[in-house]
């Protein structure tokens, strides 16, 4: 379903998904207490919500939708301003799934591309998340040795499809520096894990998580003062200090090298890499160039596979991963493809991660 006041604007969108034969638009309303009554009538996995609309707006809209139908997936579509982007972030700590951002005019909106590609593929994700909505499963944890450094966590039933999760046995040297790799449903889950982590792990914290500019400031901010850490958008040339949260600014890979017997930020605009910039892979490989095996990795929910590849080279380099499992997960994608490589000490609830991390720094530390 797409709410949105504008009907020029539902047309284009509708148009835009409708375009991918896989996407159906089955109802298209003007406000926010439409769509509640139209919710009823229909069977619909995911709505497009825009923020600023008479009668009802969204996010007046938004608890009201998922209590109607606990389970749907609620898109936030807005413009690109501070004002809308701190609603868009104060709508995701309520429930939405995650946000788009909309061109500036209906010509940009009618040509933009990389909009239709990123809409169309979170409707998609979102909705295949909703069909599957997996029930609660248990952490994976080693289980048996195989005598190659890793372990096999298997479960019964059909636990992740079936699969095996191949866990490698944690290192036992004591993590230097934390990275986090995020997107869909990240922002909720970062807040989760950084408050639970952040009073006793006392480590350097480098975040990419797929967003824009001006949302990665605002973000930030929120960070900051749900942790208590001091916590900024990264800039150019930071020095990466211990008690510290770095976030990579919108449109700009975040990345680190050594600086004599320290590690500066560096920002760059190289090409996107999966789609993305910023991209969590340029981060892990730089870190892991630096770091070594003193470098922790945390892979949260998002779709796609950004981190995969980098976490691959953490490992070669010594470091360990833990990824957000399959239930907790917004989208099981970014966390799915590394759970799914053998390249995890550990697959846990989003609620585990943070102590699991601390576990693991003061048990070094000790």
């Amino acid at each position: 379903m797409v709410v949105d006041d504008s009907a020029v604007i539902r047309g284009l969108l509708t148009r835009s998904l409708e375009a991918d034969h896989s996407i159906k638009v089955i109802a298209s309303v003007g406000n926010g207490e439409v769509a509640l009554k139209t919710l009823g009538r229909h069977d619909i996995e995911v709505i497009i919500l825009d923020i600023e609309m008479p009668v009802m707006d969204g996010l007046t809209a938004l608890p009201k939708l998922l209590a109607a139908q606990p389970g749907v997936k609620v898109v936030m579509a807005s413009a690109l301003t501070r004002k809308n982007a701190e609603v868009s972030l104060r709508a995701l700590q309520a429930g939405a799934a995650d946000y788009v951002t909309k061109p500036s005019s209906t010509s940009e909106l009618t040509s933009a591309d990389n909009f239709q590609r990123e809409l169309t593929e979170k409707v998609k994700a979102l909705a295949a998340a909703t069909r599957s909505a997996p029930k609660a499963k248990p952490a994976v944890k080693p289980v048996a040795g195989t005598g190659t450094g890793k372990a096999v966590a298997r479960q019964s039933g059909s636990l992740y499809g079936g699969r095996d999760i191949v866990l490698r046995k944690a290192p036992i040297i004591s993590p230097r520096v934390i990275a986090i790799g995020s997107s869909t449903g990240g922002p909720q889950a970062l807040l989760e894990v950084l408050v639970d982590m952040t009073a006793t792990v006392k480590l350097p914290i480098l975040i990419t998580q797929h967003m824009p500019a001006t949302f990665t400031t605002l973000l930030a901010e929120h960070i900051g003062r749900a942790s208590g850490v001091p916590t900024r958008e990264a800039v150019d040339g930071d020095q990466v200090e211990a008690g510290h949260i770095y976030l990579a600014p919108g449109n700009y890979h975040m990345v680190v090298e050594a600086s004599g017997a320290s590690s500066r930020i560096r920002l760059n605009q190289n090409p996107q890499e999966n789609f993305c910039r910023p991209a969590v892979d340029p981060m892990l490989r730089s870190m892991a160039a630096v770091y070594g095996a003193g470098l922790l990795t945390v892979i949260l929910t998002g779709m796609g596979s950004d981190g995969q590849k980098g976490a691959s080279v953490v490992v070669e380099a010594g470091g360990s991963v833990i990824a957000q499992d399959e239930a907790t997960s917004v989208v099981w994608g970014m966390p799915g493809a590394v759970a799914t490589s053998g390249l995890c000490s550990a697959v846990l609830p989003l609620k585990e991660i943070g102590p699991s991390v601390r576990k693991m720094v003061m048990r070094s530390a000790a």
